[in-house]
């Protein structure tokens, strides 16, 4: 039987890309009754056959038993393109993903058939067909533009005659289909892997023969000329901490994003019954089980009803180790040490620890007043108690399978002559492990009821503290099992759990903690008023390190503990809090916390602050404090602050020798623009790269990144590390894993690994490959640019008294904070403009109108001025041979490609009341027309992104979807914001079209 085309159909893919002659400004959005005669008539003719010609043949929706084994489906096309997965070995690739997304998309279909009837199911094809229509006119680009806008303004015409129930329930059909979609594409992307490693007939270990995989880049270093000595020194010392943050930007439920994991398994599954063959009856169960899971989704509440508090928020973000990389990491670290084996001639030492991670979750309370001193407390205790459970389950598992008689005399010292002496060494480390959970449980019960210490009936002499300590069994287990058999016991569940000790400790994963510096700088002030000094905030900046600098070489306490509260007229509640924070770190165990991290910091004093804090509250090891420059003005003075601390004897005595700087992505760019600002990361690295070498300082480099683009994010991540300022990262990179990335990157084994082996690769090539410096005459063009591109942003976001309500009318910025997905207030102050809003609601609100600005703005005219001028071969020749420059230009090309300013301009025309601020919208698409225009003249593509077709296929896939969805939510926005702001169907309904787009342009904030 010849399957009939779905409804979510993954079809007529449009290239993205547009070639320079074709670029013009957006086509006004036309409402049915401001057409011309002519576009009546096309529209006539469309409406007419679109039950026939648009709709219909383009769906099936209707498929009456969409399978992902049926042998029918061999024959099944999908908008012209053959498409069998009879044999996914023979097949191509993207044929097997269609049919993939094709099957799930019918299932979805028959799910809204069944339970919302056959009106939604015509009204959601309807508008898929025209959004299909106006796209393949060319969206108001091309030559059919009086097509393209009869489709356009019938599909608005169309949503704007539906019901609130009606908006809600499409919406819905909409994104719960992208999500389908990513879960398919997500799975593809390791079936691809798979294939190529199956499929080489060299021996690449057990990784893949890529450059970005360390199968392939370990291989391809030693074609340059490194030795197998000096590979295998790099690997075995380098480390990758990936610092898991809750930054609010995953906006799909648990709930949905555990259903879309299960999908992908049985997508899996599905490869694999397909390879080997099977019962038709196991067939018929792994589509019932996909058919359910479909359906479950469909039958989900996929609204976040209640905001996180800032526990929860962490408890749930640390699911991802329990649930993946638990098993993951030693998983990966097996395949890396094959990999080593086979190209390097020895394995990975088991005290090396590749990758490593940390978190924020709990810590962090930069501007999130819901972070108390108790939520770290109360966050590191349920991680150790995890932890303790986790070690505990699987030292069982190890015991049972030790059952051999034989051991070392090490062991044998320690359990005389037991008849099966590993079950006999390990049965004590296991009571002990039990009793470290209970005492985490019982500590936990004591801190969340407010009851004092004495109430705990363990004590920590009874407890597993430090990793050390279980690190010392594990390896006298280790060292039996090698002496007397060969090893082949110890290499498999005991080195796993080795490896996951190295990688997550005792503490399951060590927090961060995180504040302002402002909030310091009032707790100092409060001490020195209190001790009738005056007004430390009043002092100059030299004053302050003389004195600061005198009581950090004093061994005497400034205050006890506890006269905050004895003395209110001294210490605000903010001070208050503050000082009870450094309490709270006096207080926790080896490893339960990682780095202090300044936002906001401008000077060195900011750093000393935190450094007497923690002395003064009797921290015995200070958490190494990590000042992070975030804005253009404080990047640019992070050299001078850096060199003052350096020059201090008292601060070097304490740092030994190491030192931490965090690197802002997402606040400079909203400060000055992504040119600036990457240019301004750039340099600032390497000056302080060089200064820190200069005092023999080890400085270590902590990004802090987001998904998107405007906050420093890059799909390619080995290419960003390879373009990272030589002799900056040098083997140890630490990064932020921020909100829905942690989903993408880490919440699926296979990916996990995947995300896992990128970063080592590209943080091995880094190191040991030669880097290009730049050409003084590179660095002279990129200032010129970085300061034209920072003018023209500035002059928009700050300059233009237009902009902010522009901004605040035609993107859904206002109404985000509804959004359910994380414990902190969008502003760090409750006052304030755009200036106060974090970084994540700005890129957020312009990501979800399509406009994408961040990423863009000041890009065109700064690339502009500089091809007009006698500099542009300069220009083209940094785009060819600097690989910075160059990853920079095609990152903002992507975006360019992904932003679509007709769906900009549709919110605009029906949600921007303001005439001025209109004018505005034109101008700022003018300014996107002379970049992209900009970008294909410097890097000589006729069609943007022309080189990237994995997003050229995504996107001719997706646009039809988001187009829709985009659509929906102006028309729920301006009935919101005319009517009732509390309406909870328009609510909803707005809240899952955020998901949508977002699921749909793959990030958010």
């Amino acid at each position: 039987m010849q399957a009939t085309r779905l409804l979510f159909s993954t079809t007529g893919r449009r290239a993205l890309g547009r070639t320079a002659t074709a670029l013009r400004p957006a086509a006004s959005t036309l409402s049915s009754s401001s057409l011309t005669a002519s576009q009546e008539h096309a529209l006539t003719v469309l409406s007419n056959n679109a039950g026939h010609r648009y709709f219909s043949n383009y769906s099936s929706f209707s498929e009456p038993n969409p399978s992902l084994f049926a042998s029918q489906l061999a024959d099944a096309t999908v908008d012209g393109d053959t498409a069998s997965i009879k044999d996914p070995k023979s097949a191509d690739d993207h044929q097997v993903l269609r049919n993939d997304i094709r099957v799930m998309g019918s299932l979805l279909g028959k799910v809204v058939r069944e339970h919302e009837g056959e009106h939604i199911f015509q009204t959601v094809e309807k508008l898929r067909g025209l959004a299909k229509v106006w796209r393949e006119a060319g969206a108001g680009r091309g030559d059919d533009k009086e097509k393209a806008d009869a489709a356009f303004a019938e599909l608005a015409s169309a949503v704007e005659n539906l019901t609130d129930v009606e908006l809600y329930t499409v919406s819905r059909a909409f994104t719960h289909f992208l999500a389908l979609a990513n879960a398919a594409e997500a799975h593809h992307r390791i079936r691809r892997l798979r294939r190529t490693q199956n499929e080489s007939t060299e021996n690449f270990g057990a990784l893949y023969p890529k450059a970005d995989s360390c199968g392939g880049a370990i291989p391809n270093l030693l074609e340059q000329g490194h030795s197998p000595e000096e590979i295998f020194e790099a690997l075995s010392t380098q480390t990758t901490e990936l610092v898991l943050t809750a930054h609010p930007t995953e906006v799909n439920r648990r709930t949905i994003l555990a259903k879309n994991r299960r999908i992908q398994e049985i997508l899996t599954l599905s490869d694999n019954y397909r390879a080997t063959g099977n019962t038709p009856f196991a067939q018929e169960e792994l589509g019932r089980k996909l058919y359910s899971e479909v359906a479950s989704i469909w039958l989900s509440d996929e609204v976040a009803r209640t905001k996180p508090t800032p526990e929860t928020e962490a408890e749930k973000g640390t699911l991802v180790i329990e649930t993946v990389l638990w098993d993951a990491v030693p998983q990966y670290l097996r395949k890396l040490d094959a990999t080593s084996k086979t190209f390097l001639g020895k394995g990975l030492p088991l005290e090396s620890a590749p990758i490593k991670f940390a978190s924020w979750m709990g810590g962090d309370r930069d501007g999130n007043p819901n972070v108390k001193p108790n939520t770290t407390r109360i966050v590191c205790l349920r991680n150790r108690a995890k932890a303790a459970s986790l070690f505990k389950r699987d030292l069982l598992t190890l015991q049972n399978e030790l059952s051999i008689t034989t051991c070392s005399d090490e062991i044998k010292a320690v359990v005389g002559d037991a008849r099966e002496p590993y079950r006999a060494f390990i049965k004590p480390m296991v009571e002990k492990l039990e009793r470290t959970q209970m005492w985490a449980e019982q500590e936990l019960a004591r801190v969340q009821e407010g009851k004092s210490a004495a109430e705990t009936t363990i004590s920590t002499d009874e407890i597993y503290i430090s990793k050390k300590e279980l690190m010392s069994e594990f390896e006298t287990i280790y060292r039996s099992l090698e002496e007397l058999h060969d090893g082949f016991a110890a290499e498999g569940k005991l080195t796993d759990m080795m490896r996951n000790l190295s990688a997550f400790g005792l503490t399951l994963i060590p927090l961060d903690v995180r504040q302002e510096s402002d909030k310091h700088e009032e707790a100092v002030d409060s001490i020195t008023r209190y001790l009738g000094l005056g007004s430390y905030s009043q002092w100059d900046e030299q004053t302050k390190l003389n004195w600061l600098t005198t009581q950090i070489a004093s061994k005497r306490p400034l205050i006890r503990p506890g006269v905050w509260h004895e003395n209110p007229e001294y210490f605000s509640p903010t001070a208050v809090d503050t000082l009870e924070i450094f309490q709270m770190i006096a207080e926790q165990h080896e490893d339960s916390l990682g780095a202090y991290v300044i936002s906001q910091a401008t000077s060195a004093s900011d750093v000393l602050n935190v450094l007497l804090l923690q002395l003064d509250a009797g921290v015995k090891k200070p958490l190494r404090v990590a000042p992070l420059f975030e804005t253009l003005g404080d990047l640019e003075g992070a050299t001078d602050t850096m060199k003052t601390l350096f020059s201090l004897p008292a601060y070097m005595g304490i740092i030994n020798g190491k030192q931490e700087v965090m690197i802002g992505y997402s606040d400079s760019a909203k400060d000055a623009g992504r040119l600036a600002a990457s240019n301004a990361q750039i340099d600032t690295q390497s000056k302080l790269a060089k200064l820190a070498k200069e005092h023999s300082v080890d400085m270590t480099f902590f990004h802090g990144k987001g998904g998107t683009v405007g906050r420093g994010g890059n799909p390619q991540t080995f290419l960003a590390i390879m373009s990272h300022a030589p002799d900056t990262i040098n083997g140890h990179f630490r990064v932020t894993e921020q909100g829905e990335m942690i989903n993408q990157n880490f919440g699926f084994s296979d990916r996990a690994e995947r995300t896992m082996d990128i970063y080592t690769a590209a943080v091995l090539s880094e190191k040991i490959s030669k880097r290009q410096e730049p050409a003084e005459s590179w660095k002279n063009v990129m200032s010129k640019i970085s300061d034209v591109s920072c003018d023209s942003y500035r002059s928009v976001v700050r300059g233009d008294e237009r902009f902010v309500p522009y901004f605040r009318s035609a993107t859904p910025e206002l109404e985000l904070s509804n959004l359910n997905i994380g414990s902190r207030p969008a502003k760090r102050k409750a006052t304030g403009g755009v200036e106060s809003l974090r970084a994540i609601p700005w890129n957020f609100a312009w990501t979800q109108t399509r406009s994408n600005l961040p990423s863009w703005l000041g890009v065109g005219d700064a690339l502009s001025e500089v091809l007009e001028s006698e500099d542009s071969a300069t220009l083209h020749d940094m785009y060819e041979n600097w690989g910075s420059f160059r990853a920079m230009i095609d990152v903002v090309e992507m975006v360019l490609a992904k932003s679509e300013p007709a769906i900009a301009e549709h919110y605009e025309s029906v949600l921007v009341k303001d005439e001025l601020a209109k004018k505005l919208g034109a101008e700022v698409r003018k300014k996107h027309l002379e970049a992209e225009n900009a970008v294909l003249e410097l890097t000589g593509h006729s069609v943007l992104a022309e080189n990237n077709n994995i997003l050229v296929r995504q996107m001719g896939v997706r646009n039809r979807y988001v187009d829709c969805l985009n659509v929906l939510q102006v028309e729920t926005l301006k009935r919101l914001r005319e009517g009732d702001e509390n309406d909870k169907t328009l609510k909803d309904a707005l809240l899952i079209s955020i998901t949508g787009v977002a699921n749909g342009m793959g990030n958010t904030g």
